[in-house]
């Protein structure tokens, strides 16, 4: 059993990640400030892992930027009988739009929350991580499938911030010996627990096709808008690599246990599906999951789209012997269980 402080652990990953990591025997300390998450959804996370698992986890409300938040966290762990021995970094804004109109806060929040989160694990002597990162710093990708090698090009200020955070962790690595951090790049996580009980809930409008769609499939919005029906792809609208929920939450297991097991290291890893699917394909997909049409409108090109991007997962199948189990199919199914059986999220 590892002690381990989640940041960010009642958000949509982070939550889900949570229930993996107590079914699979770890003790959790999880620190949220709610901002773009429910508690309820940690409360749901207790319950699915049964009581046993439950007493395992702690939450304490709080933020990564606040010095003594994270030592209320870190203290939480000694408490519960060990130190904290890793950490898996969600905390974060990431919506790419809102990032462009206030880029000072996605710096706040995302890179100087980092900077003391690391200062605290220097503190407490805790050298494991696993963070959060993102497919955004890839920008426009010269070819797919794209490999961890591809040039780092965000085009938005949310890529930036994952850009440098990557950045700091690269120079901790290199000041001193000890550290082994799991930098995890995300493509398109979607759907939710098979059990519809948590799941994926943005506050206001979605910035995500695949929440917008269940939203409008449960009666919520109107129709989907679909940003270009122009791309040069099969049907013309644009290719994305959409990751099950559970498949992502599986691969944080998989590089936590990785970090764990080895030497000192600095990995980098696409966690993705390598396979591509249209907006046209996944609105259709969910019309088949929830048994009736979802409307939708075709709209302009957004600027900072690209045609397609997926991933180049076979990295991490070599590394952490981890691939996604979960297609479009199940996606939409789990999908439209939480969305129909939580048609106002956790509210």
């Amino acid at each position: 059993m590892t002690q381990i402080l989640i940041t960010g652990g009642a958000g949509f990953i982070g939550s889900h990640t949570c229930l993996v990591l107590l079914e699979a025997g770890h003790q959790l300390v999880v620190l949220d400030n709610f901002a773009n998450s429910s508690p309820e959804a940690l409360k749901r996370v207790a319950r699915l892992a049964g009581p046993a698992a439950a007493g395992r986890l702690q939450v304490i409300e709080g933020d990564i930027r606040d010095p003594a938040d994270l030592e209320r966290a870190f203290a939480a762990g000694v408490a519960a009988g060990a130190p904290i021995q890793a950490v898996i970094h969600f905390a974060g804004l990431k919506a790419v739009g809102e990032s462009v109109a206030e880029p000072l806060r996605y710096w706040d929040v995302n890179v100087t929350g980092s900077q003391q989160l690391l200062a605290a694990m220097v503190k407490h002597g805790c050298r494991t991580l696993v963070f959060s990162s993102s497919a955004t710093l890839y920008g426009y990708p010269d070819s797919v499938p794209i490999p961890e090698a591809a040039p780092i090009r965000p085009i938005n200020p949310y890529g930036h911030t994952k850009a440098a955070v990557e950045r700091m962790l690269a120079d901790l690595v290199a000041s001193e010996a000890g550290w082994r951090i799991a930098s995890l790049r995300y493509f398109n996580p979607v759907g939710a627990h098979p059990s519809g009980c948590i799941g994926e809930d943005p506050n206001g409008i979605p910035n995500n096709l695949f929440p917008f769609i269940s939203q409008v499939a449960v009666g919520r919005r109107e129709q989907v808008q679909v940003f270009g029906g122009d791309w040069p792809t099969p049907d013309g609208t644009g290719v994305r690599d959409y990751i099950h929920v559970m498949d992502l939450a599986e691969g944080h297991l998989a590089a936590l246990e990785a970090m764990l097991a080895g030497g000192d290291q600095l990995l980098t890893l696409n966690l993705g599906s390598g396979q591509g699917h249209s907006v046209l394909e996944v609105i259709e997909a969910f019309a088949a999951a929830c048994g009736h049409p979802i409307p939708y409108v075709m709209a302009s090109r957004r600027e900072g789209d690209a045609a397609i991007t997926v991933a180049d997962p076979a990295e991490a199948q070599r590394q952490l012997g981890w691939q996604t189990r979960r297609s479009l199919k199940d996606i939409c199914c789990d999908g439209w269980l939480w969305q129909s059986s939580n048609p106002n999220g956790y509210g």
